[in-house]
């Protein structure tokens, strides 16, 4: 599970996010498995040691029933958890919902893994009064797209439908459902932007723009890896972005433009100081707006990364406030040491805000031979 929404209709959306480490590799791998993160001896459990499902030298197609989002009822302890295949599959990582003027409802989703994609889907029916029950399939039917970033600020949601232009079954898309279910494929082949870790999305309450965090990339430009681009524009990009767009009134159009660069003034690398207008941060993970219209963001430095390197001087994860007009920036609060701040969420009259604090105390090295004391009572502050 990783970041999550919530639809007009009281429900939950929780997402499939780095689901390709817990299965042990078949003996060859083919085109499909590289390009969703299959390595040979790649696995990071042991899982299919004692749940053959996560063999997939006998269970080959299991691998692809993970990747997707899933919805959830909250208010009814019977319900069933359903993974709605319609919006795709990718290492998810949030799905925020909009209602539309007329009634339909957008989901925006990002792929938090370098050089992925920012999904929309755009539901076929209007949202219907009753609940969840009233539209419980509602998410079963619409319009997947991915998001082309042009240079001249404007933008173009490409359709992953299958039988529409490039996605025919001469290129390997005999149906929807192989849509769905390479959607990364998909989107390579309709040209779409290829994004610096797209991750938590938020939508201002007042203007309707979205925006979503880019965490960073710090192999942009690398070791034959794409280089910068206009959405994505800083070679070795270890400090992160958000941008922001605004769909037209035709809903296949947007424009859109950078809210920050993150990243520190003081620093000698171009690509790393960043434009912040107030407190300095890098890696911006999640987002949410509280009601009046402030822009929060939780921080997600990486604990080998914390006070190393580009990272010296910016101190542990935080949680900040900004302004979306004027781009001003404030540090609310900071984290222990090790944790990300991550998931803020605010009560609807605004005066109360959850944080999670994500393991706090994360050693720095991968042996974990360099352990991180944290104590919430030294090293929390708000």
């Amino acid at each position: 599970n990783c970041a999550a929404g919530v639809t007009p209709w009281g429900t939950y959306l929780t997402c499939e996010e780095n689901f390709y480490g817990y299965f042990e590799p078949p003996e060859q791998l083919d085109a499909h498995h590289v390009r969703w993160g299959l390595k040979p001896g790649g696995r990071w459990h042991r899982w299919h040691e004692f749940e053959e499902r996560f063999d997939l030298r006998r269970h080959p197609n299991e691998f692809n029933r993970f990747g997707w989002v899933v919805e959830i009822d909250p208010y009814d302890p019977q319900s069933i958890p359903v993974k709605r295949s319609a919006l795709g599959r990718a290492t998810h990582e949030g799905a925020t919902s909009a209602l539309l003027r007329d009634g339909r409802v957008a989901v925006f989703m990002g792929e938090d893994a370098r050089f992925e994609y920012l999904y929309r889907f755009v539901s076929r029916d209007p949202v219907r009064p009753g609940g969840a029950a009233a539209n419980r399939d509602l998410l079963d039917h619409g319009t997947l797209s991915v998001a082309r970033f042009d240079a001249d600020g404007r933008g173009r949601w490409l359709p992953l439908v299958q039988g529409q232009g490039l996605l025919t079954a001469a290129n390997g898309f005999a149906d929807q459902g192989q849509v769905l279910v390479h959607t990364r494929q998909a989107a390579d082949l309709l040209g779409a932007t290829k994004m610096d870790r797209p991750e938590w999305m938020a939508i201002d309450p007042r203007s309707g723009e979205v925006f979503c965090t880019l965490t960073n990339n710090s192999r942009r430009g690398a070791d034959g890896q794409p280089g910068p681009d206009a959405a994505n524009p800083r070679a070795g990009n270890s400090m992160g972005h958000i941008i922001r767009w605004t769909d037209d009134a035709d809903g296949q159009t947007f424009r859109w433009q950078h809210l920050l660069l993150a990243g520190n003034p003081a620093l000698a690398r171009a690509d790393a100081r960043g434009n912040i207008n107030g407190d300095a941060f890098a890696c911006p993970d999640s987002l949410v707006f509280d009601p009046a219209g402030r822009l929060w963001i939780g921080t997600d430095i990486g604990a080998d990364s914390l006070n190393r390197g580009d990272m010296a001087g910016l101190g542990n994860n935080q949680l900040l406030a900004c302004d979306p007009v004027s781009g001003q920036v404030r540090r609310f609060l900071t984290g222990p040491v090790g944790c990300e701040i991550t998931g803020p969420c605010f009560t609807p009259d605004g005066r109360t805000l959850f944080v999670n604090v994500q393991h706090p105390g994360e050693p720095p090295d991968a042996d974990n031979s360099d352990p991180a004391p944290s104590s919430f009572g030294s090293a929390f502050s708000i």
